[in-house]
């Protein structure tokens, strides 16, 4: 590849809304262009890193007995009926008619469409197990697309779905792409944590999250350093933090606490640490049978301490749905306005869960259900009846391990995901097989997502430096870069820098020659914006000398190289190169 018959077309300055690096980066860098919120065209060289991502995946895919097929962007509305997917997955399913009023969506998964394909196409155990996988364009309508590729509403993923006849061979299926994302995600040079996850709107009974560590990531990893144990801290277990419940030592008092809504404020008032604070959080559920009104539940965590929603939407009367309680409701269970409440005497009946560690608190301060007051010395038992117990809160960094030592937490960046789905889907829309007594039975699925184009984001942010980008070498858009100083005003430039462009070639390495009429220091700097890993500085000086310079982009080393050593050179550090 040439340069000057390429399209590079670099800018000193990000737009106005790209907030993180990797958005500001590959807009610099000419890698994608915005074309509306959330929607990006991928330019030339942001294309190049996408296939490459793709390679890889399908290399390792192949590899693991998937095969791959392609599925239509724009889906049947009756398949997403018949999942029950139609009115539960919300706004993010784009809802479009044809000219003739018929319903379909822009699909932003294929769950229903490969369980459609697979009832009509596999009728026998004999034909099983199965792994279906393609790589195609999602459209997910997200409310406020930020972040660029990695919040997009348009974004390009590959995603596979394995049939089998029992949940034994299932997990083996689900194992089988466990063991090959690790391949992928280790082939793409990134640092990486698979980690235990919630299954969320996909469904299922098994899911690990593959985690690009960095710093700009959404999600919190809790991990132990010290042991393989790692999950998305939507799942983490939190331990208790008090092992035995001490004696009730206080009086009950009702003590005045004006202007201070937050256990933050209330602890520094009374002078007490913010660990003998109890934290109140009022959710409600919509009316079931001959109920009137809605149903009030009361969760408690301590005041160091923040709810976990996702643990909270699994209790049993919460895990088919709630929302926060109005202002009204709490007024009318509670006698007053939120801030200051707490589970002593509510006006009418209000479930009350504690988190386990709440549970063994005492002489802890609490809401007083009256405006301006908290109660102080409240002990379980004694003022109020013991309540339900569960695991309500996020871990925080240094909860002790069961299994020894301390819990850490890291910021990652979800670029892959695998789902045991059992038969959520294939029962719904009746996939069988024939078994071997005759007999229809249900498949069991797993599904498994790759991020195509949010795992070129996320090696951004993991990979660069004030300069720009810095490619793992298995996706840059070139592994080598030749500068010629004076390409144009230098035969003798012209010359070597040809040569070692064409034995490159010959070698199979991804180069580009910048023969372009520019300056070097322009040219120096679009390459360290683009991020390419090697770049080799062909000049009258060093030619004077026989040697030309080689230059690692992540490290920044240089070394003189004689011209007639600089292939074999390259394809060392190619090497040794992540």
């Amino acid at each position: 590849m040439r340069a000057s018959k390429y399209h590079i077309n670099t800018l000193k300055e990000a737009p106005a809304e790209a907030e993180v690096a990797s958005h500001q980066l590959m807009t610099r860098a000419g890698m994608i262009r915005k074309i509306a919120g959330g929607i990006y065209t991928y330019m030339p060289l942001g294309l190049r890193v996408l296939r490459k991502i793709e390679n890889i995946v399908r290399q390792e895919m192949d590899a693991a007995g998937a095969i791959e097929l392609l599925m239509p962007v724009v889906q049947p509305a009756e398949l997403w009926m018949e999942s029950g997917r139609w009115e539960k997955y919300g706004a993010e399913l784009l809802r479009i008619k044809d000219r003739h009023q018929r319903d379909f969506v822009l699909q932003p998964t294929s769950e229903e469409v490969i369980t459609d394909i697979v009832r009509n196409e596999i009728h026998s155990w004999r034909q099983l197990p199965v792994n279906f996988y393609h790589i195609q364009t999602k459209f997910r309508d997200e409310r406020r697309p930020r972040f660029g590729l990695m919040r997009g509403r348009e974004f390009t993923m590959k995603d596979a779905y394995s049939f089998d006849r029992n949940v034994e061979s299932a997990q083996a299926s689900y194992d089988i792409m466990h063991a090959a994302y690790t391949r992928i995600f280790t082939r793409l040079g990134l640092e990486f944590r698979a980690v235990a996850a919630d299954t969320g709107s996909i469904g299922g009974s098994r899911s690990h999250e593959f985690q690009v560590i960095a710093d700009t990531g959404e999600d919190l990893i809790v991990y132990n350093p010290d042991s393989q144990y790692a999950a998305n801290i939507e799942l983490a277990a939190a331990p208790c933090l008090i092992p035995n419940r001490g004696a009730a030592t206080e009086d009950l008092a009702k003590v005045a606490t004006p202007g201070t809504q937050k256990c933050e404020a209330v602890a520094e008032l009374l002078q007490r640490p913010l660990s003998d604070t109890v934290k109140s959080i009022v959710l409600a559920t919509e009316p079931t049978d001959n109920a009137a009104q809605p149903a009030l539940w009361m969760l408690l965590v301590r005041g160091d301490h923040e709810l976990n929603e996702v643990k909270a939407g699994k209790l049993p009367g919460l895990d088919h749905g709630y929302r926060p309680a109005t202002e009204a409701e709490i007024a009318r269970a509670f006698g007053c306005v939120p801030g200051y409440l707490g589970p002593i005497k509510p006006l009418e009946p209000v479930t009350i869960i504690a988190d386990t560690t709440v549970i063994n608190m005492s002489n802890f301060i609490c809401g007083a259900n009256a405006e301006g007051f908290h109660f102080t010395g409240a002990n379980w038992g004694r003022d109020m009846p013991e309540p339900t117990v569960a695991d309500l809160r996020n871990v925080v960094a240094g909860d002790p391990d069961p299994e020894g030592g301390q819990l850490a937490i890291q910021r990652g960046i979800e670029v892959g995901h695998v789902f045991f789905l059992g038969d959520k889907y294939s029962k719904a829309l009746q996939a069988t097989y024939l078994e071997t007594d005759g007999k229809p039975t249900v498949m069991q699925m797993g599904c498994y997502g790759i991020g195509i184009s949010r795992v070129s984001a996320a090696a951004i942010e993991q990979n660069h430096d004030n300069k720009g980008i810095i490619w793992p070498k298995a996706i840059a858009p070139f592994e080598v870069v030749i500068c010629p100083m004076s390409f144009y005003k230098s035969e003798t430039v012209r010359n070597a820098s040809e040569k070692i462009y064409t034995q490159l070639q010959a070698e199979g390495v991804d180069v580009i020659l910048d023969d372009r009429d520019t300056r070097p220091g322009i040219m120096f700097a679009d390459w360290e914006l683009i991020g390419v890993p090697l770049r080799i500085t062909v000049g009258d000086r060093g030619l004077k000398d026989g040697i030309i310079e080689v230059q690692q982009r992540r490290s920044g080393l240089s070394a003189n190289v004689p011209i007639d050593a600089a292939p074999a050179h390259v394809l060392e550090q190619l090497k040794t190169l992540r």
